[in-house]
């Protein structure tokens, strides 16, 4: 199998099971913890296009999961995540994992959050080196072995 058919494979496999534990991941600290994953991933590589904050917003819009909350209320976190992280991406990226790290005591929740990282990453059939990375980290903030999702 092709490496692009397992990311697309991993990342629709994600998206299945996040689906069935969608009535338990509606906490603000989940929603919250969700919007700086998506930033994260965005700026995986230091920097945010506008073409990569484009595709980002288009696909927490249209996730199954997040549609627990309002849109607008998950644009303007992202939008602000985004923000922190153009103006000083190394500060702030510690600051959006503590805000992940939050989430270490409600196993559901922050494994949840790792598998809306894989699969924002991988929507794009690339689920490359630095949003592994990024990804992983989230994993390590969160005491969950980044083995238990092949990172």
């Amino acid at each position: 199998m092709a490496l692009w058919d397992r990311i697309k494979e991993s990342a629709a496999s994600m998206q299945s099971q996040l689906n069935s534990k969608k009535n338990e991941l509606k906490s603000g600290g989940f929603r919250d913890a969700s919007m700086a994953m998506c930033a994260l991933v965005a700026a995986a590589d230091g920097s945010i296009d506008y073409s990569e904050r484009q595709r980002v917003s288009s696909l927490i819009a249209t996730n199954d999961v997040l549609q627990n909350f309002p849109a607008d209320d998950l644009q303007r976190r992202f939008d602000d995540n985004c923000q922190k992280l153009t103006a000083d991406y190394q500060l702030n990226k510690v600051t959006l994992m503590q805000v992940i790290g939050k989430l270490q005591k409600k196993p559901v929740e922050a494994r949840a959050v790792i598998q809306i990282g894989i699969v924002i990453g991988g929507a794009d059939g690339n689920f490359d080196a630095d949003e592994r990375a990024v990804v992983k980290e989230a994993c390590f903030a969160l005491g969950i072995p980044p083995h238990e999702f092949d990172l």
